[in-house]
């Protein structure tokens, strides 16, 4: 079989760029002037090892990276939004429990993650199965983050105005101005990204603040052996494990795009140290919070029927409705709901970085259609523009299904867990075959190959990795893990569902499986050989 490098979410290969000769880059980036020389030329070494020239500008470092990574998991927001899927599976003891079981799922799953500097090796045609789902994957992620910040908008509206009816096309159009806001930062003035994701994490923990204290200050407060002890099963599943597994799908998408910080491992200083650890920090601080938020959102609810069935208009937000139970005045649940609001739009900045440079790392190494053009590089700002804009047309023209049906668009969206879930698994199980045959070596630092981790060269660990059976024993946790919430993305949150609850996520999905299949045995083959050795 053989072997060559998976073309995503890997922070070496992340760090790579397109073929010297096949397609222009337009200026070569320099490291900032105020950057350590040592530093820079360690990371230069890295790229060259795994055949590749740098390109891209390093504008990020430790601070800024872990900005990035922590306000784009936003696990605190995402929670107090979506936490009403776990009320009706699960109850106030299943959204705790499913918290916890996710939380050290992730932690699981990228500790494998980020085992290795360099992409692990598979084969051909599983590397391009793997970056189209991730692309897909990241796609549906930041489509819908800006729809639901959209809808999150209207329903502010709805919550000052209780007469205003909210139409589709206004969640359409508020949809369209955040993703023009983010094209903005991305591209006119990319420059300053690294630094404005360094002011959002700052929002980011004072804004945790400032909604969990007045929400467990002023709320009301329910006993411990009502929030710990109820399990609700509105699902009319036949055991409440089902109700609770079903449940649990909010809880896993409150951790989509804990793998962020990879994308950008080619504009991050040190990344082979910095990058992983950003990530499992950020696990850790948006865990610590999110974990905080669920106990102070199923404490301070009040009537889990009421909240339940509460929400603003047709949109069903029931945590604006906790809000102004807990502060007992609409202005105050207004400044509340503004504050997720707001990095809700800051989070699809960044997440419009982190797909655009999926589609540029895979573009580069001719996995896409189209990769001449998208595999090009700003002169100007050494930014992908042309993956950053193709990432918004694709996001903008999915949204037009969303004035007809928003049914059919929150089914193409759901593509982020079942996408993205079902690339980690496919590396963890190559990653844990590799360890099972020791197909990795760890040499000393002057025994390093001049090739390593790339088509046909030696597989060679990074800093980071769990070593011997613990990590053989992680990796399998993490399978497992991964197996389990990608089998129950797929399922409906009822045993009978109307059409409209309907969960058609494996259609699309299978859509995009049935797609990748054609494109390879029909173009892509001829074409792609896995990242490609440029040195």
């Amino acid at each position: 079989m053989e072997s060559v490098n998976k073309p995503s979410f890997e922070m070496g290969n992340n760090a790579t760029v397109k073929a010297a000769g096949d397609v222009n880059v337009s200026a070569k980036a320099e490291p900032d002037s105020g950057r350590s020389s040592t530093i820079n030329y360690h990371d230069k070494d890295q790229l060259e090892r795994m055949g590749k020239k740098q390109v891209l500008r390093r504008n990020f470092g430790f601070m800024t990276i872990l900005g990035f990574s922590c306000t784009i998991l936003i696990t605190w927001e995402a929670i107090t939004v979506l936490f009403a899927q776990g009320l009706n599976n699960g109850g106030t003891a299943g959204v705790i429990y499913s918290f916890l079981v996710v939380w050290v799922g992730n932690f699981s799953v990228f500790a494998t993650m980020v085992a290795m500097m360099a992409p692990r090796s598979c084969s051909k045609f599983l590397s391009h199965l793997t970056g189209m789902l991730t692309v897909g994957g990241w796609q549906g992620s930041v489509s819908s983050s800006a729809l639901l910040t959209g809808n999150m908008i209207l329903g502010m509206a709805t919550l000052n105005y209780p007469d205003f009816q909210p139409e589709l096309w206004q969640g359409t159009l508020l949809f369209w101005a955040i993703f023009g806001f983010a094209v903005f930062i991305n591209t006119l003035v990319s420059s300053v990204l690294p630094k404005f994701e360094g002011l959002i994490l700052i929002l980011h923990i004072l804004g945790f603040f400032a909604i969990l204290i007045p929400l467990v200050t002023l709320g009301p407060h329910a006993s411990a052996s009502d929030v710990f002890g109820t399990f609700v099963n509105n699902g009319g599943w036949s055991t409440n494990g089902i109700s609770f597994m079903v449940g649990m799908m909010g809880n896993a998408f409150s951790f989509v795009g804990t793998d962020a910080a990879f994308h950008m491992s080619e504009e991050t200083v040190n990344p082979s140290v910095v990058v992983p650890t950003s990530i499992l920090l950020s696990l850790c601080i948006n865990g610590a919070c999110g974990f905080a938020m669920v106990i102070a959102m199923v404490f301070c609810m009040g009537n889990l029927d009421d909240a339940m069935a509460s929400g603003p208009g047709m949109l069903g937000f029931p945590y604006m409705y906790i809000f102004k139970q807990a502060t007992n005045s609409r202005a105050g649940a207004t400044v509340m709901s503004a504050i997720i609001v707001l990095l809700a739009a800051c989070a699809t900045v960044g997440m419009l970085a982190s797909t655009s440079r999926v589609f540029w790392s895979f573009a580069r190494d001719r996995g896409l259609p189209g990769w001449r053009t998208l595999s090009k590089v700003s002169d100007r700002t050494t930014v992908p523009v042309y993956s950053v804009f193709c990432t918004a047309v694709i996001s903008i023209l999915l949204s037009l299904i969303n004035i007809g049906s928003p049914v059919a668009f929150q089914n193409v969206t759901s593509l982020s867990i079942s996408c993205l879930y079902s690339s980690y698994l496919i590396a963890a199980g190559l990653l844990l075959y590799r360890r099972l045959t020791k197909g990795f070596t760890l040499p000393g630092a002057s025994d390093l190959p001049a090739l390593a981790n790339t088509t046909g060269a030696e597989l060679v660990w990074g800093p980071f990795h769990l070593k011997g059976a613990f990590g053989i024993a992680n990796n399998i946790f993490a399978m497992c893990y991964l197996i389990v919430v990608g089998f129950f993305s797929f399922w409906p949150p009822m045993v009978e569902p109307t059409v409209d609850m309907m969960n058609y996520s494996v259609v699309v999905t299978g859509g995009l499986v049935i797609f990748s299949v054609i494109y390879y045995f029909a173009w892509a083959r001829k074409e792609y050989n896995g990242p490609i050795v440029e040195n």
